[in-house]
Parts: structure tokens; sequence; C-alpha cells
């Protein structure tokens, strides 16, 4: 240990964070996650990347790269290891005005990304949620408010480049290390650490964004006739329908449908969202014309003490009527957690199934339940939240990484099938045989 930190303080730049300095008790902890590692890395450049992980190699301890530290289950710290924090990668540069090519270092935000590009009058199609990292989202999808017109943030990707478990440097793209870069598209942080990416961006102009509010007791009807609507709504339209909040009401809580409709041209967007607005009655309705970047909100910090059990799963056809006949009930009951469903499909689905490690094409939506509370509420809530998945499971099918809040072989088996799963392992013994990268929703070398 002590040869490979005197070889990490000769060759690192960046600050090295330990238990007793100044900025530790911020350093050891993410949006969602407390820990207590042993050292908190944050690098300056690649050569520092590269240097970092040469350390958490040699000195045998379990590593975790923190990006915007938004993820659900906690990857972005640990108890007794090295974290890699990427908040000094962050620039953000338009490398090819005519292309639209932006790079973007691997520990930027997406709100970052969204403010250096609002002056060019470009986006990339990402989360909706300003601290959430550029890495951690891409890797292993990017839904957010112009996922039907644009695809996922990873469909975007045009190059990438990632320091491996070796301490090496290497480029993917189409053109190189091809096997690699189908992998990082769904993979997660898998394969090694991002120092940059590089998107085709797209025009965009102000966007219709709002909240549509129907009564509760008009749920049934209201999402399945929002769902029916979807699938001849111009791609240009996609929404979120979130209902049963406690913090609201619980079943008394207003159904809420967010909507992004991408254009500013009001009759366009009215034709859009009109059918929505006649779905039930509306109680609520304040739709308005936003520059892009302000589409992205602040994320919430949860307070010390309190937990998330997050789920998710993709809806495809033949199962939505089911699904959201369960979820309706559900929310109508006491005890609820609280119910989103996302609208995907669209340019999503134009992709084919395995040009990604990103699989689940076929899917209309994509639930997510969220229960909020001390960690003995959230624990007494956990049967109650398996049962209805219990329910849910014969009109789901598999899962979204960015909304786990755990990372058992029953998630990663519903995130990768399993030809995707023996694709992704024989790239990850390639690139991380030692399994080095553990500390996410693991693919295994072996």
């Amino acid at each position: 240990m002590s040869s490979a930190l005197d070889i990490l303080r000769r060759d690192f730049g960046g600050a090295v964070i330990e238990p007793d300095g100044a900025d530790y008790a911020s350093a050891s902890r993410t949006v969602l996650a407390s820990g207590s590692p042993a050292y908190v890395l944050r690098p300056e450049s690649v050569a520092d990347v590269r240097a970092a992980v040469r350390f958490a190699a040699d000195a045998g301890l379990v590593l975790s790269v923190r990006g915007g530290g938004h993820a659900f289950a906690g990857f972005g710290t640990n108890d007794g290891g090295v974290v890699i924090d990427l908040r000094g990668l962050a620039t953000v540069e338009v490398t090819d005005p005519d292309r639209r090519l932006v790079r973007i270092g691997g520990g930027a935000t997406w709100g970052q990304v969204a403010d250096a590009l609002a002056p060019h009058g470009l986006a990339i199609s990402s989360g909706d949620t300003r601290g959430v990292g550029v890495g951690g989202l891409t890797l292993t999808g990017g839904i957010g408010w112009k996922v039907r017109k644009y695809g996922l943030a990873l469909d975007n990707l045009v190059a990438a480049e990632l320091v491996t478990a070796g301490g090496e440097l290497v480029r993917a793209s189409a053109d190189d290390n091809t096997e690699l870069f189908w992998a990082l598209r769904g993979g997660g942080g898998n394969f090694g650490i991002v120092t940059a990416f590089e998107f085709a961006a797209h025009p965009t102009t102000d966007v219709f964004y709002g909240k549509i509010s129907f009564p509760a007791a008009e749920a049934a009807g209201v999402l399945q006739g929002w769902a029916d609507y979807l699938r001849t709504a111009p791609e240009e339209l996609t929404s979120i329908v979130s209902f049963a909040n406690p913090f609201a009401g619980g079943p008394d809580a207003p159904v809420e449908i967010l909507v992004a409709f991408d254009g500013d041209d009001p009759e366009l967007a009215a034709k859009a969202l009109d059918p929505i607005r006649r779905l039930g009655t509306v109680i609520g309705d304040d739709v308005a014309l936003v520059p892009y970047a302000e589409v992205l909100v602040e994320g919430l910090t949860p307070p010390p003490g309190i937990q998330l059990d997050t789920r998710s799963g993709f809806v495809e056809e033949d199962g939505v009527q089911g699904a959201l006949r369960i979820l309706a009930e559900v929310g109508a009951a006491q005890g609820s957690p609280i119910i989103a469903v996302r609208s995907v499909g669209g340019a999503v689905a134009r992709v084919p199934e395995d040009a990604t490690a990103f699989a689940h094409r076929r899917a209309e939506l994509m639930i997510v339940t969220t229960t909020a509370g001390p960690a003995p509420v959230v624990q007494a809530a956990r049967p109650a939240l398996d049962a209805i998945w219990a329910r849910l499971a014969p009109h789901v099918n598999g899962a979204y990484a960015n909304f786990l809040a755990s990372a058992s072989e029953e998630d990663v088996a519903a995130i990768y099938p399993v030809e995707t799963y023996k694709r992704l392992a024989a790239v990850k013994r390639q690139y991380d045989p030692a399994n080095l990268f553990s500390l996410n929703h693991n693919i295994r070398p072996e």
C-alpha cells in the first residue's frame, strides 16, 4: 500500500482527500448515498485518471467512479476503498459546428452541457435533471425530454475515450474498437472510465413544457387514453404521467402529465397537446414556451437518513393495458409508492435491438416506482412493493439501470437479456479481466 501511495502522490496532480481532510465529509458521500472511502481522488487530467486507476488496482482497493453522483444504488462511494471523482473533467466544446459534434468531459453534468450548448442553438437528447452526470446516464441509456424524436443519449454518441483497468487510454467509435463501442452504449461503467464523450448534437428551439393535471378519480381512463394516444402522437411530444404521490395526497393526489413538445410553433404544439387535454377534467395546465435548458430541473437531495427504493420496468404494446390497469388500482390505495410512467418508442424503437447493449427497443412505456422515507419505513414497505411488482411481472419486460436502487443478480438479468450479457462479458474479459470496475450493475468477466 505504501509503495502504491508513494507512486500516486508522485504521478497524480489532482486532490487526494483522506478521512482527516477538511473536504472529506462532503467528498465521501454522493447525492443519494453515504460512504467512508479511504481516498477520494479528484483528477484534473486524463493522466491523473490513469494514475488513479493504477493506484486502485495496485493497492487492491475497491473502486467507485463518480460523475454526477446520482446513482440510486450509491455506486459513487464505498467503504474503505477509492473514489475517483471526475468533476474536474467537465469541459463542453463544440468541435465541429458544421457536423454539430460536441466533446464533453467525463465529469460534466447535463445542466452544464445544456447551458454550454444553448448559445449555439444546439442540444443533445439527455435526461431531465441538471445535476445528473453525462457519464452515468449515457452509459446505461438516457431517457429524457427529447427521447421520442432523437432517441436515447447513447444513440447520439459517436465516440468515447476510455481509461481501462490497466491504465491505458483507448478510443471507441464505429471505426475504432467497435465491440467496446457497442458495449459502452448500454453496458454501464463496466469497462473503464470514460474521460471524454463525443456526441452528435441537433439544432434546438425553445420548447413547450409544463404539466397538465387531472383528478385522481379519473386515473384509469386518463392513463389508458394517454398510452393509446402516444401511438399516433408526433415524435416531438414526450411525456411522463405521475400520480399517487404520498407527499401530495397519496390516492387523492392529482394525475399529472408532464409534457415537452420539441418545437416553438404554437399551432403544432396545440395540435399535439390538445388530445391530452381532452383525456379528462383538466384541473391544472401550466404549459408554456421555455428555453430547452430550463426544462432540466434541479435534482432533490434527500435529507440525512432518508432512503429511496426505486424500481423500474419496460412495457411493450401487449402489456400496456394490463400494466396500466394494475397501476391505477395500486395508486388508488393507501400506501402506494410514487408512480411514474414514461413514454418511450419513437426514435428509440427504430434502432435494431442488437445495435447497442441497451436492448429494450420495443418498449412503449417505462414504469418507475419510488418509496421514500427512513430506513425502517422503506424496509416495512418492501413486501407490499414486492407484491405490486409481482402483479406487474406478466406485463413488464426488463429494467432500466438508471432507475434501480439495487444491483442484484436479478437486476442485472433484467437489464441485460442473455445474449446481450454474453457479448458484454466477452468485452469485459478483454478490458477488465480482474473486474476492477465492479461497483455497478456488474458484468462479470468469467
